[in-house]
């Protein structure tokens, strides 16, 4: 319970043991010695939307606007393995995101943008491999080598089980892939994180702030135990892990939370594999919540997303992408998009926050809330740890469980008016949402199904057949899936017969 007043006596943690220095173990006061007044965090807006060509004139808008990274979002027929002239894909190409249906799209998703010069984060986890191994291609194909590759595959797939829904295999496969891609990675020497490990889903479901801390940790553990069990070092590949945590509307509870999560994070692996620090430093992305944006008088969600930022860059974030403030009617606008990247802009320019290097430490508050964080978040992963580890957790319906109970409790606050949303249970007015143009989506889908036709009809149908009973063969035995899988992306075999490949071998996951 948070109280009205703060004093000395609230805060009884040790300044050299909780707090240390900034850029040194347990990391609290932020992952780098000098933070932003070394190089401000990564402006990376996320887009994607329809085909690659409208994706691409966007992110080209975007680099002009001064976005420092990209950020690509993918259609769930491509999330879920399937290719744009599948059954399963009708009425869904391009709606949420790109579609990509093989590597030429992502060629034409990055057209005159040379990948040696931006970091791109896919937000892809079910078939992330397959879109890892298409960005390595494109990359060949523009002639830039795998080392100067930068940027993040999302490839989380715990939390899909927990949060989201795009999964496509069992459990025990779908970790191998992961695993995998870790390796691949670290083999190659490539400067690209191998995982973004997600809190931002399970919190848009309804998860609290102690919660999306505490299982975001907990699928982390995970992660590693599954990687150092197949062989891999942790401090090989655990310096690249990186996190992936939302921004809501609380902004000291925020603040605290990614303090609360770098601290934590740095104990628990030292304590469990015996990480070195590079392992230990906890490197996250942060995005707005989505789930905090409004549809009624949509302009005030400019207000929720400058303080939702503020509140990533007073945590440490390394890297921001702020929602546009019509999300909550369809896809952002070039306006919208363009705005939201200049509140960034203006915090990172003009507000003089960057200046200090943690500015919010020794707040007895805040130190307070961090403690209270760390600790609720590190009993969520004890009872984590009693079911077996995340993977079971997670077949025994903890954490969704959990998540739905939270979220009722905040539907009803909001009904009841103890929670108040501004425009929606108080200060309301009549006003109508603004007109929003839509794409013809069915053209899209026309568009993108005539595309795959063209490469289908072109490509060398006989090394398509070769590459994926490769895939198979590998999928069945134990050797390594991401050289099999490159080899089936130049071969121009699709995304789907990719999937498919795999799917023959392991099955597919379905719910209880």
């Amino acid at each position: 319970m948070r109280r009205p007043v703060y004093g000395p006596d609230d805060w009884r943690g040790d300044p050299d043991v909780d707090l240390g220095r900034p850029g040194e173990f347990p990391f609290t006061r932020g992952v780098y010695p000098n933070m932003y007044t070394g190089r401000l965090w990564t402006m990376r807006q996320y887009a994607g939307f329809g085909t690659a060509q409208e994706t691409n004139h966007r992110f080209r808008q975007l680099l002009a606007a001064g976005q420092m990274g990209l950020s690509t979002a993918f259609d769930l027929p491509t999330q879920m393995g399937y290719d744009s002239d599948h059954p399963m894909a009708q009425g869904e190409v391009g709606r949420v995101g790109v579609a990509i249906d093989t590597v030429d799209d992502l060629a034409e998703l990055f057209r005159e943008i040379p990948l040696d010069r931006v970091s791109t984060s896919m937000t892809i986890n079910a078939t992330a491999a397959i879109l890892l191994a298409m960005y390595v291609v494109v990359g060949e194909e523009q002639g830039v080598p795998r080392a100067k590759l930068t940027g993040t595959v999302q490839n989380d797939v715990l939390k899909e089980y927990i949060a989201r829904g795009t999964y496509i295999y069992p459990a025990a496969p779908s970790l191998r892939l992961v695993a995998d891609i870790f390796r691949f990675v670290s083999d190659e020497g490539m400067s690209f994180n191998p995982i973004s490990i997600s809190g931002y889903h399970m919190r848009e479901a309804g998860a609290t702030a102690v919660q999306e801390v505490g299982f975001t940790l907990a699928n982390a553990l995970e992660y590693v135990r599954v990687a150092v069990e197949a062989g891999l070092a942790v401090d090989a590949f655990g310096p690249r892990l990186s996190f992936f945590f939302a921004s809501h509307n609380d902004l000291f509870e925020e603040a605290a939370k990614f303090r609360a999560a770098r601290r934590l994070w740095a104990r628990l692996v030292r304590e469990r594999f015996g990480a070195g620090d590079a392992t230990a430093r906890l490197r996250f992305h942060t995005q707005t919540g989505g789930v905090t944006l409004q549809a009624q008088q949509p302009l005030t969600n400019v207000v929720r997303v400058t303080v939702q930022a503020l509140a990533a860059v007073l945590g440490g974030t390394q890297s921001l992408h702020t929602n546009g403030y019509d999300e909550a009617l369809a896809l952002p606008s070039e306006q919208s998009a363009t705005l939201a990247l200049r509140t960034q802009q203006v915090l990172g320019y003009e507000s003089g926050v960057p200046r200090v290097v943690d500015p919010l430490a020794g707040s007895w508050y805040v130190e307070s809330l961090t403690d209270e964080i760390e600790a609720g978040a590190r009993a969520l992963i004890a009872e984590v740890d009693a079911l077996g580890g995340a993977a079971r957790a997670i077949e025994r319906g903890f954490f969704q469980e959990a998540i739905a109970r939270s979220a009722y409790q905040i539907q009803r606050a909001q009904e009841s008016g103890e929670l108040v949303v501004v425009g929606v249970n108080r200060f309301t007015d009549a006003s109508a949402p603004p007109p929003i143009e839509t794409p013809d989506f069915s053209a899209l889908e026309a568009q993108q199904q005539s595309r795959l036709a063209e490469v289908r009809r072109r490509r060398d149908g006989s090394a398509v057949t070769r590459t994926l009973e490769a895939l198979r063969a590998a999928a069945g035995g134990g050797t390594p899936l991401m050289p099999a899988i490159l080899d089936a992306v130049r071969a121009r075999a699709t995304l789907g017969e990719i999937s498919d490949a795999l799917r023959e071998v392991w099955g597919i996951y379905r719910a209880a």
